[in-house]
């Protein structure tokens, strides 16, 4: 049985538990995000720290080396790493959660005695705690090869294109039921094959739920890669009988699990496909829509830079092709100059912008700009109508009005932003040739109201930036 919690302990554990729920709550605004911070970092310190003091195993100079090392390794990653590169790393840190509940599973099914797991009268592992390490190293290996995957297609390193299994529902339902009838068996035979047979298996089920998934879908994906790393933490918190990873890792995985619906419902998407793989990969959704074969207008960085100086309100839409050529400090400037010339401006979100929740406010918040002028959709949508100049960068389905009227689109049903409501849309694009994740074209390319900017999106910025100054 377990040794009874020493009451100053679990004391200490709650506390932490409040300051991590204080936490998710300044984080839930930007003008709070920092005392959320705060209020994260004293509950994970007193959590260390607690858990350093009632430690049994392990010498205190090993977990300080290995504190150490972790630590600087993070310290330097969180110093190099882009800001447009925050999907990939939020990837990569979720497999690292995911491998951990993996190795704390292992280390509990090999070492049992030392985790206080044995039932003394029959020297087995407790039912309980069988189950516990079944679902945390389920959990965890998903949680590490999916996250894997999700970060090689966001690094450039595998294809961001679905990349489509035969039969890959089947195979999937097959290898999930796999697991869960093994987790179960498991309750009556601890055989190593068993434990290890599931854990194969999770590693081969994480890979098979993401690989269909295309490059662009990836806000979803990492939500709910970041919903099964909370879930995993969990587990390993029941392994190591610690209330404070209980606390936390349910907070993560819950909280993950709803912005995860958030972000489907922003795209149209069934949130039962985001869990059973493939989601973006539908078949009409990977045809896509023909080219719409309409005039359109090209303007240039002087026009854009006229037409915004004689506005009363600009309204900026960033997207990932914003991100991708790095332009949110031009785009500040820019702003910065047109408030200067006495006019309004703001930054409307969509909230699937980008390639992962809140990226593009991330990528704004770097380039210093004010929170008080970034809205997000439901907030700014309605301002449309009375702006002057809508001005779209590197953003496509979020702004397509298809999604309003066309049934038979995929995006149907999507909540978009209504650009084509501005007086004029500006709308900087690389290319005409270029579609969103959705494959189909954007009918407000060729609006009479709208003038295509072609360019780098940073180019351009800098361009009509100079075409400001003079």
């Amino acid at each position: 049985m377990h040794a009874p919690v020493n009451p100053w302990v679990a004391l200490a554990y709650l506390v932490a538990g409040v300051c991590f729920i204080l936490a998710l709550r300044g984080l839930s605004s930007p003008v709070s995000s920092q005392r959320g911070n705060r209020f994260g970092m004293a509950g994970m310190l007193l959590a260390v720290v607690t858990t350093l003091i009632t430690h049994e195993v392990a010498s205190i100079a090993e977990i300080l080396i290995a504190i150490a090392i972790g630590g600087g390794i993070g310290f330097v990653i969180a110093k190099r790493i882009a800001m447009t590169a925050m999907p990939q790393l939020v990837a990569a840190f979720h497999s690292l959660v995911g491998m951990a509940a993996v190795l704390v599973a292992a280390a509990a099914f090999l070492n049992p005695g030392a985790f206080g797991i044995l039932d003394p009268a029959t020297g087995e592992i407790l039912s309980v705690s069988r189950i516990e390490m079944g679902l945390g190293i389920a959990i965890g290996a998903i949680t590490f090869s999916g996250s894997v995957i999700a970060f090689l297609k966001l690094n450039g390193n595998m294809s961001g294109a679905p990349i489509m299994l035969p039969a890959r529902h089947l195979i999937n339902l097959v290898t999930l039921a796999g697991i869960l009838g093994l987790v179960a068996y498991f309750l009556t035979d601890q055989s190593p094959w068993i434990f290890w047979t599931v854990t194969g298996l999770s590693f081969l089920i994480g890979f098979l739920l993401i690989i269909p998934i295309g490059g662009a879908d990836m806000p979803v994906v990492v939500s709910m890669l970041n919903s099964y790393s909370g879930w995993a933490a969990a587990a390993m918190g029941f392994t190591l009988h610690n209330t404070a990873m209980i606390i936390t890792g349910a907070l993560v995985g819950s909280s993950g699990a709803i912005l995860s619906y958030i972000m489907c419902k922003a795209m149209n998407r069934s949130f039962i496909s985001v869990i059973a793989g493939g989601f973006g990969a539908a078949p009409e959704a990977s045809a896509g829509g023909a080219k719409i074969d309409r005039p359109w207008k090209r303007g240039s960085a002087e026009d854009a830079a006229f037409l915004m100086k004689q506005a009363e309100q600009v309204i900026i839409v960033p997207g990932y092709g914003m991100a991708v050529a790095q332009a949110q400090h031009a785009l500040r400037e820019m702003g910065d100059l047109l408030k200067a010339e006495g006019v309004r401006v703001k930054y409307a979100i969509h909230p699937v912008a980008g390639r992962m929740p809140g990226h593009m406010n991330v990528l704004l918040a770097e380039a210093s700009v004010p929170y008080d002028e970034v809205f997000e959709l439901e907030d700014i949508n309605s301002e449309f109508a009375q702006t002057d100049v809508a001005f779209v960068i590197g953003a496509n389905d979020v702004t397509n009005p298809a999604a309003k009227t066309d049934k038979t689109s995929p995006i149907y049903g999507m909540p978009v932003l209504d650009v084509e409501k501005a007086k004029t849309v500006l709308f900087v694009k690389r290319s005409m040739g270029g579609v969103g994740y959705a494959g189909v074209d954007n009918e407000v390319f060729y609006m009479d109201n709208t003038m295509m900017l072609l360019a780098d999106a940073k180019k351009m910025v800098d361009d009509i930036v100079k075409a400001m100054a003079h």
